[in-house]
């Protein structure tokens, strides 16, 4: 009984986490390939940003935590490294397209670029649920953190993540 119990527990363990986080990516990783929309009608390639840490972020307008996090992000992160060459951040609307991203980032306020990824073909290269995700890429292109979730200690270690990567 032990010898069948124990690997249908281990198996169950291994699904229920990888359901919780639904991550399709890992640290170490290369950032998976995708184009985007930078500007309405200004398509680029996320290998165009090689050579630059970069940071991604995944929400919707309509969620709390989202709603929390991008303010700190703003403060903590954007208003601190917007003119860093190095430095790019791009924060995608999942399921959200211009017309409801750009009177959302007027409202609030934010300076940062905020994208459509209208039918999440971004947000699926990454993970299958949960928002909002970070995603942290250095210069090689590879994947150095991920999170989901929002809570002020977590954010507060992918910014000194950020600030260390950008002192190199």
């Amino acid at each position: 009984m032990k010898r069948i119990l124990f690997p249908v527990l281990l198996s169950f363990i291994t699904i229920a986490t990888f359901a919780q986080t639904g991550f399709y990516t890992a640290i170490g990783n290369k950032v998976p390939s995708f184009s985007f929309e930078k500007e309405k009608g200004k398509k680029v390639n996320i290998s165009d940003y090689k050579g630059k840490l970069v940071w991604i972020n995944f929400f919707a307008t309509w969620c709390p935590p989202c709603n929390a996090e991008l303010p700190e992000a703003q403060k903590k992160v954007w208003d601190k490294h917007k003119d860093n060459p190095k430095f790019a951040f791009f924060v995608f609307g999942r399921e959200e397209g211009w017309e409801k991203l750009i009177p959302f980032k007027a409202k609030k306020g934010f300076t940062f670029p905020i994208l459509p990824d209208l039918d999440r073909s971004i947000f699926s290269k990454f993970a299958t649920d949960g928002i909002p995700r970070n995603v942290l890429i250095d210069a090689s292109g590879k994947i150095i953190y991920q999170s989901t979730g929002y809570s002020p200690e977590e954010f507060d270690k992918l910014v000194a993540l950020i600030d260390q990567q950008l002192k190199k």
